[in-house]
């Protein structure tokens, strides 16, 4: 099942793999004392702004509708099967920098990620991260296809035409003016002049399968291009999220929001292509409503430059993930313009630094880049909360304890989803003992502060009745409640419904009029792991 399939039944993937992670964890016994909330007594209990102003398409997939050629974006991951040999394009499995069509199964050298340049004009990216092109060594004109640029170029360009009555039959034109075709199982060269005909005798002609991709930030920019894509997002800007939500989210028991945005915003109204200007004046909107109705903002930085995740959240181009240590300066730089933009806004509560670093970040960089993130909201702000995120899937998510320990006002944040195929009972008895363990494990009495920065009632029980999504809400709110900082529901609006907090609380899922906050929840005395 292709990721889009996925995305209308849970959040993406690693939201389930963080559940199996949670569900071999051993739990710790720990001495336990109640301790108090946030500044005063305050705890946030937020709403995210999700699919704003940072573009996941899940939430609202109708934004991809007018994109031409829309399975065709981004990040794609495609493979072209001869008609005559009846094998898969792909990398020479020895050196990895030649093209064949020996491969008779599929596997990571028949798959080729998009890197979209118009609606039919693409490169290819191979599981090597090099590009397929045209051989131009020794100045030839250059008709064999190599795979050996780490960065496209003229050579590495491929228009794929597709048959009108059968889009998955395609032919794949080179920039010397051919088309591929496979001559044996061992040569695919660049020099077939294009055939009226699309029958399985012609060597030019592949079938192209069509699996995973992705629908962010990246995508649609791309995908409608330089003049559409700035109609496009504004439209969504001023539409999404409206004063009237903030007014709505304030009679509705919260009192607070959590906006997500991408780095690119700190370089309006030119950001660097695909990106569009625009976003930075919708969340200064979001900061003059928040004022208005009495409500606190934290900021989180969803997507770093280079990408920490990989995801469509991370808004990257084709699932690398790239941030790193020579991306910290940069985005470094992003926390500072936000900070100073908005330190002086009575509804400035919190910056978060990153939202879901992976594994696969250092965490030696991690905690440089927080350091420095830290020291860039300090330099507006000395009130300001500043978050820091736990790497996804870690299986010691008290690795940032005594690191944060060391800086005022610091936020611990995990995300807990509670996403399995489980009975009722059961998704219930593992949010009270695995998810409350794991926010017990990072809510010290002399460490930072503890915040569920993302959360949802949604799970995977069949058929589960209204009431007893309302006691999976109950549950979840008197295990979050137990944050010290607080909690934010993921997300406001979305087109699936349990998604939405609008729609739970406007159809009797969910009432936060009639609950209060947990006056003292109960904390470890120590980090220790779980």
């Amino acid at each position: 099942m292709d990721t889009q399939t996925l995305l209308p039944t849970m959040k993406p993937n690693y939201v389930f793999i963080i559940l199996v992670v949670c569900c071999i964890l051993s739990l710790v016994s720990q001495a336990n004392v109640a301790a108090p909330a946030g500044s005063n007594g305050f705890r946030v209990r937020a709403v995210n702004l999700g699919g704003w102003l940072v573009t996941e398409g899940w939430i609202k997939p109708s934004l991809f509708d007018a994109i031409p050629n829309k399975d065709l974006l981004d990040g794609t991951m495609v493979q072209f099967k001869s008609v005559t040999v009846g094998r898969y394009l792909s990398t020479e499995s020895s050196s990895g920098t030649i093209l064949v069509a020996n491969e008779t199964v599929s596997s990571k050298l028949t798959v080729f990620r998009l890197w979209r340049i118009n609606e039919t004009t693409f490169n290819l990216r191979a599981s090597n991260n090099q590009f397929v092109g045209l051989d131009m060594t020794n100045g030839g004109a250059g008709v064999n296809l190599v795979v050996v640029e780490s960065t496209p170029g003229i050579s590495e360009t491929f228009l794929i035409l597709r048959n009108f009555d059968d889009p998955n039959r395609v032919r794949i034109k080179a920039s010397n003016g051919f088309f591929l075709q496979v001559r044996t199982r061992e040569l695919v060269t660049a020099d077939s002049k294009e055939n009226e005909g699309w029958g399985d005798d012609d060597p030019s002609i592949f079938i192209m399968t069509i699996f995973g991709g992705f629908q962010g930030e990246f995508q649609i920019t791309n995908g409608y291009g330089p003049l559409m894509a700035p109609k496009v997002m504004k439209e969504h800007w001023e539409t999404f999220i409206v004063e009237e939500d903030f007014k709505w989210i304030s009679n509705n028991g919260l009192n607070a929001v959590r906006i997500p945005v991408g780095w690119w915003i700190a370089r309006d109204p030119n950001p660097p292509k695909p990106f569009v200007g625009g976003s930075l004046k919708a969340l200064d909107n979001a900061f003059l409503w928040a004022k208005e109705y009495g409500l606190k903002v934290i900021i989180d930085l969803h997507s770093a430059p280079r990408c920490q995740n990989g995801l469509a959240v991370g808004a990257t181009r084709d699932g690398s993930l790239e941030w790193g240590i020579d991306s910290v300066d940069q985005t470094v730089d992003v926390i500072d313009f936000l900070t100073a933009r908005y330190a002086e806004n009575p509804s400035l509560y919190a910056v978060q630094l990153m939202n879901e670093p992976v594994l696969w970040n250092s965490l030696e960089t991690l905690m440089w880049y927080y350091q420095r993130g830290y020291e860039a909201v300090r330099k507006h702000s000395s009130t300001a909360y500043v978050v820091m995120s736990v790497r996804m899937g870690v299986q010691n998510v008290t690795e940032l304890l005594p690191f944060a320990a060391g800086y005022e006002r610091s936020v611990i944040d995990v995300h807990l989803y509670n996403l399995a195929y489980w009975t009722v009972q059961e998704t219930i008895d593992f949010l009270n003992t695995y998810s409350k363990d794991m926010l017990s494990a990072v809510t010290t009495s002399n460490g930072p502060l503890s915040f569920v920065g993302e959360w949802v009632t949604e799970w995977l029980v069949p058929n589960a009745t209204k009431e007893e999504y309302q006691r999976f809400a109950k549950a979840q709110l008197e295990v979050f409640d137990r944050a010290t900082f607080g909690w934010a529901y993921w997300t406001l609006k979305n087109v699936i419904n349990h998604w939405s907090l609008e729609w739970m609380i406007n159809n009797g899922y969910i009432n936060l009029t009639t609950t209060s906050i947990t006056p003292s929840p109960i904390i470890s005395t120590s980090p220790s792991s779980i």
